[in-house]
């Protein structure tokens, strides 16, 4: 006899590796606890032998059999999974040969402690159950059970005994010892089975669980006949036949048909605390099976809700199987399991190999290490308790991240407006009921080709009939014409596809017509009502934005529990095994700009360590938050105020003159570092509108020229954009930007920096004379104009960030507030009330909520944060460092980052103010292609509070915060390190490690995780897509800063200049400790399939903005924006009325239920205790 075993260590580099053999009078092990005897001598081993006498224990070995057949415990996840259960040292596996369990007695098979078994076709499951009658080992799986999974009937009737929601059914038991169980009338369009009516369509299943035969029987109406499915046959599921009658022989289960949206969702449990979910193509929908490049069937990521984990847990305990398999259905806002298949892994995931061995060894060990005399104690995770050192030395729990993000890198944005009068638009108008608000946004594909047909049909009359009356200018037709066909074009690279992603038109009811001309419309004006089209096109997430938001995705788990660990070769492992053990409670919000959904998508490939493409993610994770303006608002339709401050900032920039001392009272009141220097350069706005405007004529000039060169007509540029249609683009500027009048239309400085920066970005290799000088002039415009837009002194700004952002306001507040309550509510639930008494329980859980939207959005928040009144910066000196650094901070770019993180402190009493510790992070996002030394220098992420300065860490803490620290005033400079795991394949990975440098000089700590690199490294050449995302977290030290730099810039380090040169607090700065620092970077990122070879610019850190706020300070602080705001802004109340109203919560509703079902309380919310 021989069996298959794997012992740790014994393969080369200390890599496991699997053994053939023992001779028939051999035994794997012993009578006395089914282990092999180690204190038998083998020959030469003489002296081992006494060593382990002296030992017994240092040999001692837990043998975990794995009993199933060939075809099983050879194939690939199994293979995965035992690689790593025997790294466990104290782990032997060994896997019981086909032959032997079909052919030999259970008394010959390998002894084991442990036993992994499970039902396939051929095995012997009787044999299975007398060989643990004779051994009793610690079964994994209870083999019983497996009986009831293979028979249907059984397993929906545990399923209701459990209250687990399944689809209506009835049985049909074909029984001829039982008639009454086999009633069946036939009609039509419905069966009869015993009483129970079931409409078609139906589904049939066999009772045989091992029995794949399912039909779904359609209606008449729909053309009538059933879907048959059956396993999988190459790339084939299921088959359509025209037969519409039930099958006459055998037994079945009926049941309704779930209407689901196309995807069935597997459940993969490893016991009762962990599961890993994903979706797939239903069988039932075309019977294709969707296939990578590689022929895996495609998987989609899932998240599963507060309720599904409570199912997987009910599923695994139920059945007594600690690795468990079962589908999902989602339907009509529940979920049903229709069906249960033991024993099962998820196939080609990396991250649930490595989970799923951790949490069997970690089980195995644990149930059988104390009965065996082995020294192992359940290794300490980082993870499994989300505790961190906070910046005052204690120790607290995380309990919420709250994230507000701008999108990615995307196309310029392009607008076109006209006023229209024909009689087509406005039946348009009243189809899509835009008399209702006087306004109409259309975006379906359906929509946009009515639009374009109109404007075809015009410009044929226009050609027949050269007198008819349409008042529409021609060159504004053919213009809407030009673009809505090149969106529907099949070449769809362009701008992407035809629906309604990246483009929209917009009509606006007019009563009396256009008020007056603009450099658009120089009509003269009409009596009567008319419609403003709007036409948006462009602004999609480029490659690069894809990847920003992918790495700042990765870069984001450092900052959860575990982030320092390599875990599988990936970074911030702490927060994957947070999440598949149901203790992360995420959801994704975004607003329903495209380039807004997918940035969100791509962040959550990235901080969930998921694979595939973005589409199935964004469908599947990403909510769309698009209602009462939590994450939209209507641009066009702009505030009073805001009307008001952008005729007021015009007037100020038409001034042919040098910017004098009244106008930087009026253009900058509050003083900001970042306006100043702007109008510094500027010195006379319409000198520098000349410049530019010049600057432009010869971009254009330029363009012409290389388009008349035949070498460089068909030239692609960066995202397959030709030289045509970027002289379309420079062109329109050229046209819009200066009037027939000679004045300038400051509106268009924000495009014209949009097209310079993105074309000094993406397609820097053409070689344009001037780009630079262009970039740098439009900057220091749009530096003033861009963030003035959302008011110059403290009341505008406040003014129209409240018409912007109250509802998101309000919603951090509720995301606070159910942090706060969750712990309540969940005891008063019996179930959860067991597990939730200490943080080590699946109760405790990290909430996440991530909101990506727009550039207004970023603004507004952060005006309310600077300017709301949070904090007096007399009073607080951090806040006042703050304050300095926000005003030196010039733009507000792609991948802005806003952080709310909130503590809790265990040790403090429940009602005391200490308890809930709230902190303020900011990052200012992308850094620009051409920001050089003149960065502004923050004050790090999580910097040590003054008050900790004499304060010892806590003994048990997890980190020692006194030790090795670095000089503060002194530039760190960043190192390269990287790592590759031999588990991941085609995927960048990293090293992630606590590095310590030591000084004489200092008392604080610095910590690296994948420090910045500003050397080059072998994997980082300047070519292709890779790109290097700067740290998540601030490396800066007290006068220096060593975020990673932007790859034009790789091979040479910029030191920063100090931010405040003159600041009179600065020497007392340097006297604090040291941030705690904290970089991450990464090497060159994978193509997939990204077009162009344009860089990746970096992504600045986060800055602490305040890290000693009280919940009760914070929550206090929102209540009065909120309550301001509505008293501010009629409007908005009236809106928001709706939305937080305590007795009319309609609006809310969706996303408090949501909050409400994703915490670990499944009971109703209780009602207030009096």
């Amino acid at each position: 006899m021989s069996h298959f075993e794997c012992r740790p260590g014994t393969g080369r580099g200390g890599l496991p590796r699997f053994l053939v053999g023992c001779d028939d009078d051999e035994s794997p092990g012993s009578e006395d606890g089914g282990m092999r005897s180690d204190s038998e001598p083998r020959d030469g081993e003489e002296e081992e032998e006494e060593e382990e006498e002296e030992d017994p224990s240092s040999e001692r070995q837990v043998v975990v059999g794995i009993c199933s057949m060939m075809k099983k415990s050879k194939s690939k996840p199994m293979t995965q999974i035992l690689e790593r259960l025997c790294k466990f040292e104290y782990i032997t596996v060994v896997i019981f040969p086909e032959e032997v369990i079909l052919s030999e007695p259970v008394d010959k098979w390998p002894l084991c402690d442990c036993l992994i078994s499970f039902h396939s076709k051929g095995f012997p499951l009787d044999k299975a159950v007398s060989y643990v009658q004779l051994r009793s080992p610690l079964l994994i799986n209870d083999l019983n059970m497996q009986y009831f999974i293979q028979d249907r009937r059984e397993v929906y009737r545990i399923l209701q005994e459990e209250g687990i929601d399944l689809p209506r059914y009835a049985v049909l038991n074909r029984d001829p010892d039982r008639p009454e169980e086999c009633n069946l009338v036939e009609c039509e369009d419905h069966v009869e089975v015993n009483g129970e009516v079931f409409h078609k369509p139906f589904v049939e299943k066999p009772v045989c669980a091992e029995d794949h035969n399912v039909y779904i029987y359609y209606p008449t109406s729909a053309g009538g006949g059933s879907q048959r499915l059956f396993r999988k046959i190459g790339s084939r599921s299921s088959v359509y036949s025209p037969e519409s009658s039930v099958r006459k022989t055998g037994s079945y289960i009926y049941e309704e048909f779930m209407p689901t949206d196309g995807t069935d969702v597997k459940v993969y449990t490893v016991g009762p605390d962990y599961a890993h979910a994903e979706a797939r193509k239903s069988p039932a929908l075309d019977g294709k099976v969707e296939r990578d490049s590689e022929g895996k069937e495609i998987r989609y990521p899932v998240m599963l809700t507060a309720m599904e984990k409570l199912v997987a847990r009910k599923v695994c305990l139920a059945f007594k199987q600690t690795v468990c398999g079962f589908d999902l259905l989602r339907a009509n806002g529940h979920s049903f399991v229709c069906d249960v298949n033991g024993f099962s892994f998820v196939k080609n995931s990396m991250k649930y190999y490595d989970d799923c061995a951790k949490v069997l060894g970690n089980m195995v060990m644990r149930e059988l290490a104390p009965q065996l005399h082995i020294p192992w104690s359940i290794p300490m995770e980082a993870e499994d308790i989300p505790i961190v050192p906070t910046t005052s030395g204690s120790m607290m729990e995380l309990r919420c991240v709250i994230a507000v993000v701008r999108h990615g890198d995307r196309t310029p944005k392009q607008k076109m407006k006209m006023e229209v009068r024909n009689a087509m638009f406005f039946d348009l108008f009243e189809k899509y009921g835009g008399y209702k608000s006087g306004k109409l946004k259309l975006k379906k594909p359906k929509q946009l080709q009515e639009v374009l047909d109109i404007a075809r049909q015009l410009l044929l009359e226009l050609v027949q009939h050269n007198d008819c009356e349409i008042e529409e200018k021609k060159s504004k037709l053919e213009q809407l014409k030009t673009v809505l066909e090149m969106e529907s074009s099949v070449n769809e690279n362009q701008y992407g596809h035809f629906s309604g992603i990246n483009r929209k038109v917009q009509l606006t009811y007019l009563p009396n017509g256009q008020p007056k001309a603009s450099s658009e419309e120089e009509d003269s004006q009409r009596e009567g009502p008319s419609l403003l089209l709007v036409l948006k096109w462009g602004g999609e997430l480029t490659p690069a934005g894809r990847v920003q938001a992918e790495e700042l995705g990765r870069a984001f788990r450092c900052m959860y529990p575990g982030g320092q660990g390599d875990y599988a070769g990936f970074p911030g492992c702490g927060l994957l095994r947070l999440h598949s053990t149901y203790r992360h409670d995420l959801k994704i919000y975004a607003s329903d700009e495209g380039r807004v959904q997918m940035t969100a998508a791509a962040f959550a490939k990235g901080l969930l360590a998921l694979e595939g493409e973005l589409t199935p993610i964004l469908v599947q994770m990403v909510k769309s938050a698009n209602m009462n303006g939590l994450l939209d608002s209507d641009s066009d339709s702009l505030t009073d105020c805001q009307q008001r401050v952008k005729t007021r900032l015009h007037e100020i920039m038409q001034k042919d003159r040098i910017f004098s001392e009244e106008d930087y009272q009026k253009l900058a009141p509050s003083c900001s570092l970042s306006l100043v220097n702007s109008m510094k350069i500027i010195s006379n706005p319409v000198s520098t509108c000349d410049k530019v405007y010049t600057l432009i004529q010869s971009l254009t000039r330029q363009i012409r020229k290389r388009l008349e060169d035949p070498k460089s007509a068909d030239l692609q540029l960066y995202h397959s954009e030709t030289l045509e249609l970027m002289l379309q683009r420079w062109s329109k500027l050229e046209r819009d930007f200066r009037t027939k009048s000679g004045r300038y239309d400051i509106s268009k400085i924000p495009d014209i920096y949009d097209c310079i920066k993105y074309d000094t970005q993406h397609n820097a290799s053409l070689g344009l004379e001037d780009t630079l000088e262009l970039l740098r002039l439009s900057r220091a415009l749009a530096d003033i104009i861009i963030p003035q837009e959302y008011g110059i002194n403290r009341e505008e700004k406040l003014d129209i960030a409240y018409a912007y952002c109250l509802p998101l306001v309000k919603k951090i507040q509720l995301d606070l507030q159910r942090t706060h309550e969750d712990e309540a509510v969940n005891k008063l639930h019996p179930l959860w009330f067991r597990y939730s008494r200490g943080v080590m329980s699946p109760g405790r859980h990290v909430r996440t909520r991530l909101y990506f939207t727009s550039e207004s959005h970023v603004h507004s928040l952060l005006s309310i944060f600077r300017y709301g009144g949070l904090l007096n910066e007399e009073k607080d000196e951090q806040w006042k460092q703050a304050m300095d650094y926000l005003n030196a901070v010039s733009e507000l770019n792609y991948m802005t980052q806003i952080v709310i993180m909130l503590y809790e402190d265990n040790n403090k009493d429940p009602s005391s103010e200490e308890r809930f510790h709230v902190e303020l992070h900011f990052s200012p996002g992308v850094k620009g292609c051409e920001e050089g030394d003149n960065v502004p220098m923050g004050f790090g992420f999580r910097p040590a509070s003054s008050e900790n300065k004499e304060k010892q860490t806590d003994p048990g803490s997890l980190e020692d915060l006194s030790q090795d620290e670095p000089d503060r005033a002194v530039l760190i400079e960043p190192i390269s390190m990287q790592k590759r795991s031999p588990l991941i394949r085609n995927r960048k990975a990293g090293s992630m490690e606590v590095l310590s440098e030591s000084s004489s000089s200092s008392r604080a700590s610095a910590y690296r995780l994948f420090p910045s690199c500003s050397r080059q490294s072998p994997e980082m050449k300047p070519s292709g897509l890779g790109g290097i995302c700067s740290g998540l977290f601030s490396a800066a030290g007290l006068g220096a800063s060593s975020s990673a730099p932007n790859l034009q810039e790789l091979g040479q380090t910029h030191p920063k200049k100090p931010l405040f040169p003159r600041s009179s607090h600065r020497d007392e700065l340097l006297s604090m400790p040291a941030v705690k620092r904290f970089s991450v970077s990464f090497a060159r990122h994978p193509t997939n399939g990204f077009e162009g070879c344009s860089m990746v610019p970096s992504i600045y850190p986060l800055e602490t903005l305040h890290n000693s706020l009280s919940l009760k300070q914070v929550d206090e602080f929102l209540t009065a924006v909120c309550e301001s705001g509505g008293d501010t802004n009629s409007k908005t109340l009236k809106s928001l009325s709706a939305l937080f109203d305590s007795k009319s919560q309609q609006s809310l509703d969706s996303y408090a239920q949501e909050e409400s079902a994703s915490t670990p309380s499944h009971a109703p919310r209780p009602r207030p205790l009096v």
